[in-house]
C-alpha cells in the first residue's frame, strides 16, 4: 500500500472515530434527558412523603408507613442512577451486559417520540442475554435504529423489538411497518453518507452502527418491503453470547 493510500485510510479512520464519538455524545445527552424525566416522578413522591411524615410527626405508625414508601422510591432513584452510570462511565470498557437492559434503555431514549406518534410497541424479549460489549456504543446503535424506525412509521404504526438466543449468539430485531426502503436502495443503506432523509439525515448513522457491531464481532443485516399493505423494514443484530465465550 502506498504512503498516500495509507494517509488517506488513516484520515478516514480518524474521521470515523470523531463521528462515532460525536454521535455517542448525542445519544448520551438524549439518554440523560430521558433518565431525568424518569427520576423526576419518584423525587416528587419522596418530597411529598417527607412533607406528610413531618405533618404526622406525632403519629408514629403513619411516619413509619411514609418512611417505608420513601425508602422504596429512593431505591428506585438509586437504581436508575446506577443504570445511567453503567452505560456512560468515565472510562468505558468491554464488559458483560444484559442486552435486554440496553434495548429497554434505547426505548426509554425515544419514549416521548413513541408516545407522540401513538406507536404500538411490541416487545418480545428474553429475560437474560449476556453479551460482552461497550454499553454506551451499543446503546448508540440501538437508539439509531429505533430513531430510524420511528421516522419511517405512520401515526399509530407498529414497532416490534424481538430478542432471542441461539446456541452461541443473541439476535435482536427491530421491525417497523413504515414506508420501507425501495429495492434499488437497500444495498446502500450501510454506505457512509447515503441517506433517504434528504436534508434531515447525515447518512452516517447506519454506517457507524455497522462499524460498531462489527467491532464487537457481530453482524447487522436488513430487509425491507415497499409493497402496499406489507411495507416495512427489519434490522437484525447478531452478537456472540458471553456465556458461549
Amino acid at each position: 500500500m502506498s504512503t498516500e493510500n495509507q494517509n488517506e485510510r488513516q484520515r478516514f479512520q480518524e474521521l470515523e472515530e470523531a463521528l462515532r464519538k460525536s454521535e455517542r455524545l448525542a445519544v448520551a445527552g438524549q439518554f440523560s434527558a430521558a433518565i431525568m424525566h424518569e427520576i423526576n416522578n419518584p423525587l416528587e413522591t419522596i418530597s411529598n412523603l417527607a412533607y406528610l411524615a413531618k405533618a404526622e410527626a406525632d403519629n408514629a405508625a403513619k411516619v413509619r408507613e411514609y418512611l417505608t414508601q420513601l425508602e422504596s422510591e429512593l431505591a428506585n432513584v438509586i437504581r436508575i442512577a446506577k443504570q445511567t452510570l453503567g452505560f456512560f462511565g468515565p472510562a468505558e470498557a468491554l464488559r458483560a451486559v444484559n442486552l435486554v437492559d440496553v434495548a429497554e434503555s434505547a426505548l426509554l431514549v425515544h419514549g416521548r417520540r413513541l408516545s407522540a406518534k401513538q406507536v404500538n410497541l411490541v416487545k418480545r424479549l428474553v429475560d437474560q442475554a449476556t453479551v460482552k460489549i461497550h454499553p454506551g456504543e451499543m446503546l448508540q446503535v440501538l437508539s439509531n435504529l429505533i430513531a430510524n424506525a420511528v421516522d419511517a412509521l405512520p401515526e399509530k404504526g407498529t414497532l416490534a423489538i424481538r430478542l432471542r438466543k441461539s446456541k452461541n449468539e443473541v439476535h435482536l430485531m427491530i421491525v417497523d411497518d413504515g414506508h420501507g426502503i425501495p429495492p434499488p436502495l437497500i444495498d446502500k443503506v450501510f454506505e457512509p453518507f447515503f441517506t433517504t432523509k434528504k436534508e434531515q439525515g447525515t447518512g452516517l448513522g447506519l454506517a457507524l452502527s455497522k462499524a460498531i457491531v462489527e467491532r464487537h464481532k457481530g453482524k447487522i443485516r436488513t430487509r425491507s418491503s415497499v409493497s402496499k399493505g406489507r411495507s416495512g423494514t427489519a434490522f437484525r443484530i447478531s452478537l456472540p453470547l458471553h456465556e458461549a465465550a
